[in-house]
């Protein structure tokens, strides 16, 4: 089954940001952290947070002045967060003060998985050759309330707590160069993965969490690296699948 998201465009912006971020002690920090930050960096994180809960539709076209409305922030800060999602692919302009998660592409899916799969198994690779027992109880916790939004059918929160941690899992690699581009390739994923869980439901995701785990406790920086590629390749050939039965 897949459960139903909360629906952020009928919130207001202070609302909405308490649901996305309230939902575990590093969000609490994650919070506070935004509440001292400029308000352009606020409102792009707050976009950057939503594409990757799946709250843009691929496709759905949004007015700008739409999204200062929801934000409630200024037409300035909603504009500099847009200029730099588009420069990321997460967003396109439309025209007629619209923009739009774009809609991908079979041929763009076959690249983002060969990108996601040439990159992120090399993070984790890395990341084992630093890993803490801290680091893998954190990993777990996040597993665990993971599998809980599995459980409960909780589309956005699956979508952001696998976010949550393959970054985490990718930050102990403390590669700075190839973090940033895997980032840019989940904006631009991550609309279509919600799609994907609309049609599959989040009782048959794919999920290789596990062995990662289990191969970093043992330090074996391969097979965390497999289980990661597999994890990947899974996920992405289930949006190619609905991309081919539409």
């Amino acid at each position: 089954m897949c459960g139903g998201a909360t629906n952020f465009f009928s919130l207001a912006w202070p609302q909405a940001k308490g649901i996305l971020l309230a939902t575990s002690r590093s969000n609490e920090i994650l919070n506070a952290e935004l509440q001292k930050q400029p308000a352009h960096e606020s409102v792009y994180r707050g976009m950057r947070t939503m594409i990757l809960g799946g709250d843009f539709a691929p496709g759905q076209a949004v007015t700008i002045q739409g999204l200062v409305e929801l934000l409630g922030a200024g037409m300035t800060p909603v504009r500099e967060a847009i200029r730099r999602l588009i420069s990321e692919g997460a967003l396109q302009f439309q025209g007629n003060r619209r923009v739009s998660v774009p809609e991908l592409t079979l041929s763009q899916i076959d690249e983002i998985l060969y990108a996601r799969t040439a990159l992120e198994p090399e993070l984790a690779r890395r990341a084992a050759q630093k890993i803490t027992a801290a680091h893998i109880h954190e990993l777990r916790s996040i597993d665990d309330a993971l599998n809980a939004a599995i459980a409960r059918g909780d589309v956005k929160a699956y979508l952001l707590q696998n976010y949550r941690f393959h970054m985490t899992l990718y930050s102990v690699a403390e590669a700075g160069v190839l973090l940033p581009l895997v980032q840019a390739l989940w904006l631009r994923s991550a609309p279509s993965l919600r799609v994907m869980c609309g049609r599959f439901g989040t009782q048959n995701l794919p999920d290789m969490h596990i062995e990662a785990l289990d191969a970093l406790r043992a330090g074996d920086g391969e097979a965390a690296a497999e289980a990661i590629r597999q994890d990947i390749a899974q996920g992405l050939e289930n949006v190619r699948a609905v991309l081919v039965g539409d």
